[in-house]
């Protein structure tokens, strides 16, 4: 694997201060979805983002990230890949997360690759046919890099991962785009070993890339990292203007 499975530190951290202000819609008419749009004098036509979250789904810090990625000018569309079955933030108690992805909490929605990849090409295709999105970049947050990494061939052009998990070698290898990573200082899922390796695949693979590696902070950082800490506030901020910036200069 490029990274390590998802683990406790993928359920773990702080609410964000703030109001969202996009709106929630159903893709393909089942899963949920949460759209932010640019203002008028700031949208960039025919241009797009697909959020894919961690485990946590849409929530008030998804939210907020896509509004800022909104205010930049890029429509952004946050998919549920779990179908309805996100894990709480910070759940109390002993979590079998291996049973959770493989059969959900009810025990009948699943949360594979083969669960989650149709509703993540609904989701493209959601942004292409009903928003008019032209060129797509995808952001994946932990569990969601994955998902990135494995639909550059369903339309994504330009992605970004932070804190990345669960992504296999092969899937990393597959991509057909930019890349840009954001990594932990301490994190037992995307360690240095596999960041490493991640880049050295990366550099075969012959398309841009960047892998940003953030001291002082953990796994989920870029999602749900404690703001009121100085070191985490400016790895967070600094995280999301590292995908700005490489999206305004591979997808636009």
């Amino acid at each position: 694997m490029a990274s390590n499975p998802p683990a406790k530190c993928c359920t773990v951290g702080v609410t964000h201060e703030g109001t969202p202000t996009g709106t929630s819609i159903k893709v393909a008419g089942k899963y949920d979805a949460y759209v932010a749009t640019p203002p008028a004098d700031k949208k960039q036509e025919g241009v797009g983002l697909l959020y894919i979250p961690d485990v946590i789904g849409i929530w008030k810090n998804s939210q907020l990230m896509a509004d800022q990625l909104a205010a930049n000018g890029y429509l952004t569309l946050v998919i549920d890949v779990f179908n309805g079955d996100p894990i709480p933030l910070n759940r109390p108690g002993e979590f079998d997360f291996m049973a959770w992805m493989t059969k959900g909490s009810t025990g009948d929605n699943p949360h594979t690759a083969e669960a989650v990849d149709p509703i993540v090409v609904d989701a493209i295709k959601t942004l292409k046919e009903e928003y008019g999105v032209k060129k797509l970049g995808a952001l994946g947050y932990c569990f969601g890099a994955k998902y990135v990494a494995r639909h550059y061939k369903s339309g994504i052009d330009v992605g970004y991962f932070a804190h990345p998990s669960f992504v296999e070698e092969d899937e990393l290898a597959s991509i057909t785009g930019p890349l840009s990573i954001a990594a932990a200082e301490t994190d037992t899922i995307f360690t240095t070993e596999k960041r490493h390796s991640s880049e050295d695949i990366l550099k075969k693979n012959g398309h841009p890339y960047q892998i940003n590696l953030y001291s002082g902070v953990e796994h989920g950082f870029a999602v749900r990292g404690d703001v009121s800490n100085k070191v985490i506030k400016f790895a967070k901020e600094q995280a999301f203007l590292q995908a700005v910036t490489w999206f305004d200069e591979f997808l636009l």
